[in-house]
């Protein structure tokens, strides 16, 4: 069963502003960068995943997302996360109505593709699932089967709003990975701990991240 994954990213000089007690302005965008290639490269990888569409208004982005093998949509609605990715779902669905959609995060640089594939299998016996974040406040994974309406609500609170919304809690054990997104210098350091994406690891190797410096190997990507 193959999915298409739609990942928004906003323009990389705006990215990660939460990181700014571990990473300057001069570094967010590169690492930004790299959090978005480890993901795309993970989930390409996915045997569940068909295609990844990012939406994204970023030129360098968009190039080097599409040298993975990403599909770039222009974000022209330019109205935020959520209407980012209902207009990538309805590009997506313009192409093949049929298609099954998730929505992913675009900061998962420890992203594991055998994860990844238990979660979208699992997903893929409801018509809306998402999956919270390792906080267990937000959002990093909502699916939708074919014909159903993506109804992105991510942001603040949104496992609230996803659960509200009728979407499925996704609840598995060994998937850390597909939950570990990276907004703050705590949650880079998670990550890392994990085992990040080379290109992550190579960008966190700029930093100075106390007690982490042994931790960035990649998982293989």
């Amino acid at each position: 069963m193959q999915w298409t994954l739609v990942i928004p990213l906003k323009p990389l000089a705006r990215a990660k502003s939460r990181l700014s007690d571990t990473a300057h302005d001069g570094v967010r965008p590169g690492l930004a960068l790299a959090f978005a290639q480890d993901t795309v490269a993970a989930a390409l990888a996915c045997t569940a995943v068909a295609d990844v569409a990012v939406v994204t208004d970023d030129p360098l982005a968009g190039r080097e997302l599409a040298a993975l093998g990403a599909r770039i949509v222009p974000d022209s609605p330019r109205a935020g996360l959520n209407a980012a990715l209902a207009h990538g779902a309805a590009a997506v669905r313009a192409a093949g109505p049929a298609r099954r959609l998730a929505a992913l995060n675009a900061d998962l640089p420890a992203l594991r593709p055998a994860e990844l594939t238990r979660v979208l299998d699992a997903a893929a016996n409801f018509p809306r699932a998402f999956l919270a974040d390792a906080a267990g406040i937000g959002t990093t994974l909502l699916a939708a089967a074919p014909e159903q309406e993506l109804r992105p609500a991510f942001g603040t609170a949104s496992r609230i709003r996803h659960r509200e919304s009728g979407a499925v809690e996704l609840r598995l054990d060994a998937v850390l990975s597909v939950r570990q997104d990276v907004d703050t210098g705590d949650d880079l350091r998670a990550a890392l701990a994990l085992g990040v994406g080379p290109r992550t690891a190579r960008a966190a190797a700029r930093l100075l991240v106390p007690g982490q410096q042994g931790a960035a190997d990649g998982p293989g990507q």
